[in-house]
């Protein structure tokens, strides 16, 4: 089962290419400070501006580099369900552990449009394994607690990441879904509301704040998971700040600056994206002091 933290990885670039050099800088930096598995190619990463042939590329090179050490989760969703099956059973050929499938975008789908997409790309992948992404945020889309109720069903849907943003949505997904089975995995997709989630009974983050101070991340979750509220709440209040100052533009561009800070890789993005205004870095800046995250990984 998927527990703890999960990196949602940032892709680096380096003029307009995709920075393989970095990107190992990276899946050392997280392996090292012990992250308990990465997603790689999701909103964090800009899959939407990275092609197919890329894509293969970063599926197989994080695969490779990583060695089995921990798992590595791909994302392959989009709003077409014969499309997402196909990238699906790609990116597990080429040795995902498992995909994370945002809901469908733009093209709003009603809920039992959501619970047939899931059933239907589950039944093409065997025993692929399958994360529920639900960002209505970003996608239009509010997968409910009744319909992922259905969906844990299906033997390989083993969980989902849950950034509707709403406390009341998540205490009533955890209260039906781990009644109706124990082991799947109840995931924040928001790094503000994790200790919460877990604490709520549910099983750790996919965070985007751990692609910059992944052991202080990974401890909080491993705090709140045994069980030690009072470490988890302190690295909780610790890392608020920098929860916060790195969506204070629209992710990934402000963590793309702060590890551009820590030395990771160039503070590049591509378009529609754009490098962080000078607001936004000295807020970044400010967020990480106070989080006393650049001092941590500079020493």
């Amino acid at each position: 089962m998927f527990r703890g933290t999960g990196t949602a990885l940032i892709t680096p670039f380096n003029e307009g290419k995709v920075d393989f050099d970095s990107l190992e800088k990276l899946l050392d930096f997280q392996v090292r400070n012990g992250v308990d598995f990465l997603v790689v190619l999701g909103t964090t990463g800009e899959a939407a501006t990275i092609s197919s042939s890329e894509k293969n590329e970063i599926i197989r090179f994080c695969i490779n580099k990583v060695g089995g050490k921990i798992p590595v989760v791909i994302g392959t969703g989009s709003n077409c369900t014969q499309t997402t099956a196909e990238t699906s059973l790609a990116a597990l050929s080429l040795g995902a552990d498992a995909v994370l499938i945002v809901t469908p975008y733009y093209n709003k789908p009603p809920q039992e449009g959501l619970y047939q997409h899931y059933r239907t790309i589950a039944s093409r992948l065997g025993s692929g394994q399958i994360i529920i992404y639900n960002v209505p945020g970003r996608t239009g889309v509010n997968i409910l607690p009744e319909t992922v109720l259905r969906l844990t069903e299906i033997s390989n849907i083993v969980g989902i990441k849950e950034a509707s943003g709403s406390q009341a949505q998540v205490d009533s997904l955890i209260r039906m879904v781990k009644k109706a089975r124990g082991d799947f995995a109840v995931l924040s997709g928001n790094d503000d509301q994790a200790f919460h989630l877990v604490n709520a009974g549910g099983d750790g983050v996919i965070s985007v704040l751990s692609n910059v101070a992944p052991k202080e991340t990974s401890d909080m979750m491993r705090y709140a998971l045994q069980g030690n509220a009072e470490e988890a709440r302190r690295l909780h209040l610790q890392l608020f700040p920098l929860m916060k100052g790195l969506f204070c533009e629209t992710n990934p561009i402000p963590v793309k600056y702060a590890a551009s800070k820590l030395g990771l890789c160039k503070n590049e993005l591509r378009l529609p994206l754009v490098p962080a205004s000078q607001k936004a870095m000295a807020e970044v800046d400010r967020a990480m002091t106070e989080g006393r995250i650049l001092q941590c990984v500079m020493a």
